[in-house]
């Protein structure tokens, strides 16, 4: 009874501590709300407002969207996750210092299942330039060479500008103003911003900050651990099917152990 009891406890246990540790990010600006209908049950469901796709170029000169942003996973397609922020390479207060410390934290994540190259797989640094009139294909590879960039892991993106503001605004929810190319009436947040797997929107972080840099350092570590809402765990659904398992077992062993005693007296 021990052995098949303890395991069952003990991961209901473990399953308990484990979620009431680990506090995930939230969810930000949810685009509707369905009701379902689950074993009989009547639930609501969220959906939460998905960062569009977009075409912008590289420091590279690369054209990239959003679909160049993934990993294979088996046969699956996975999106990364994704840390944004916006900048201008003519900046002459915070973004040098915005740079700095997103690559600190760049260098802070590492792979730990991966020999030897520690980089990680499952997630992309993004700096979009809110002047890209001014911010070149050159101008973005100087400003990389700078600061010492890997684009492998982190992207510097110029392009359209009606795009690039729009997706800031109205998807990021970030406010800017263009000071029509002066350097010092170019308004822009200081937030680093977390997208996860399903390009939701899960935190704002301010770049100038060590507390909330190390926030969300940590942030990042627990949505690549999040599991997936439609993904089923081993047990989901079957705890019946264990219940009446283990007590059949109980039983079984009961028998023996009655027919045992009765055979030795």
């Amino acid at each position: 009874m021990l052995a098949l009891l303890l395991p069952l406890v003990s991961y209901f246990i473990v399953k308990r501590y484990s979620d009431s540790a680990l506090v995930m990010p939230p969810h930000y600006y949810p685009d509707s709300i369905i009701n379902v209908i689950r074993n009989g049950k009547e639930s609501s469901d969220t959906i939460w407002h998905r960062i569009p796709d977009f075409n912008l170029t590289n420091q590279l000169g690369e054209k990239i969207s959003l679909k160049d942003i993934s990993k294979i996973n088996g046969n699956d397609t996975v999106n990364k996750i994704m840390v944004i922020d916006f900048f201008f390479t003519h900046c002459p207060n915070i973004c040098p210092l915005m740079m700095r410390n997103m690559k600190r934290l760049q260098e802070s994540i590492t792979n730990s299942q991966t020999v030897g190259d520690k980089s990680p797989d499952f997630i992309k640094f993004i700096s979009f330039s809110i002047d890209p009139e001014r911010d070149s294909v050159p101008r973005l590879k100087a400003w990389a060479n700078r600061f010492q960039i890997n684009p492998d892991q982190w992207w510097l993106l110029t392009g359209d500008k009606k795009t690039i503001y729009n997706f800031c605004i109205n998807d990021i929810k970030l406010g800017l103003v263009d000071g029509e190319n002066m350097d010092t009436n170019f308004i822009h947040s200081d937030r680093f911003v977390l997208i996860d797997h399903n390009r939701n929107v899960r935190g704002y972080y301010s770049g100038l900050d060590t507390m909330s840099l190390a926030k969300l350092s940590r942030d990042i570590i627990l949505l690549d651990l999040e599991k997936d809402p439609k993904e089923k765990s081993f047990f989901a659904g079957k705890l019946q099917l264990i219940t009446v398992s283990l007590l059949i077992a109980m039983v079984g062993v009961g028998i023996f152990l009655y027919l045992f005693r009765k055979k030795s007296k």
